[in-house]
């Protein structure tokens, strides 16, 4: 029988079926829900083979404020093709969307780099690194432990010597501690971060869903480092993590990764997607320089990504808008390194 692709709408009859056929927690129907929960507006299309769902595409609409406009953000999904290229701009046009931004979740070694044109151009803002590193934790604990970097292996067993605590931890006042430190955090490292609002928002529907787990390390009776990991299909992700600048000497985090790595193995997770990493030739001087050094020390694999592209609905306001977002983040980083 010859296959027929159509492209629907999707409704909350579909709400069971979603999460089987997405490859990544931020296109989860919960993700959607929280980010509804936000103001933002989600759409969810199915694609279908013969009237059975097989993909999912969840695109947010975000308002540019005091304008009628939105700007269209696609994370994760699968590949960029003419056929998703010509269902988004009916649904951009729909919306009222100068671009869509598409950030697909495709490694670059399975499939060619995307082809630029006057309506899909790179974008110079990706939300996501063009790289992570992603753990095999199909390895038993000794391999692994032994693949670590001799300073990483050090600093696990130096948190043991000093009695850090790591556990999973989903009460309220263990997320009352994470925002904590997470606004110490993103203070130290002056780098801009979601609000309260928004990380409980999350966090309700994410670990609803079983989605979202937060774990703390305990120093002295005091949390001292905190982390949210996603889990979804065989793969846990982490991306929320925030520590104190008190007792740094005790290396919590160190301790905390190889407990969530050992935790994820019991559970028969296999892969840990660290969300993140400079590439290559990461260069010292860069601000993140420290997160990307930490991960590597657990010898993850680099993985490199398509990238990051802004597909063009509305060609000349458009380009208004890349003038006034240079301008933007132009005057954030003013404020931010002055």
């Amino acid at each position: 029988m010859k296959s027929a692709i159509s492209i629907q709408s999707v409704n909350d009859i579909e709400k069971r079926k979603w999460n089987t056929v997405v490859h990544h927690p931020l296109q989860t129907w919960e993700w959607g829900v929280f980010r509804q929960s936000m103001g933002n507006d989600i759409a969810r299309l199915g694609v279908y083979d013969n009237d059975i769902l097989t993909d999912g595409w969840q695109i947010s609409f975000h308002k540019i404020p005091h304008t009628p406009f939105t700007v269209g953000y696609f994370p994760k999904g699968p590949e960029i093709t003419s056929f998703m290229v010509s269902k988004l701009s009916k649904l951009g046009k729909q919306k009222r969307a100068i671009f869509i931004q598409i950030e697909p979740n495709i490694e670059i070694s399975k499939r060619q780099r995307i082809k630029t044109s006057k309506n899909i151009q790179i974008s110079h803002h990706p939300l996501f690194t063009k790289y992570t590193f992603i753990l095999d934790l199909t390895k038993s604990e000794e391999a692994l432990l032994k693949s670590f970097h001799p300073k990483t292996r050090y600093n696990i067993r130096l948190a043991e010597k000093h009695g850090v605590i790591v556990k999973e931890d989903n009460s309220e006042e263990a997320f009352r501690e994470y925002l904590r430190l997470t606004v110490e955090t993103t203070g130290r490292q002056k780098f801009y971060a979601h609000n309260a609002a928004y990380h409980r928002a999350m966090w309700q529907k994410m670990s609803k869903a079983g989605i979202a787990h937060l774990f703390t390390a305990t120093y002295e009776g005091s949390v001292v480092c905190a982390w949210i990991v996603f889990i979804f299909q065989n793969t846990i992700y982490y991306p929320y993590g925030a520590s104190s600048r008190l007792h740094r000497d005790v290396m919590a985090p160190n301790l905390m990764m190889w407990e969530i790595i050992r935790w994820a193995k019991k559970r028969n997770i296999k892969y840990f997607d660290l969300w993140g990493a400079l590439g290559p030739a990461a260069d010292s001087d860069n601000p993140w320089y420290g997160f990307h050094r930490f991960k590597e020390g657990y010898k993850p694999r680099l993985v490199e990504y398509i990238g990051s592209y802004n597909f063009i609905i509305r060609p000349t306001l458009y380009r208004v808008y890349a003038i006034a977002d240079t301008i933007r983040w132009f005057l954030l980083n003013r404020i931010r390194f002055s």
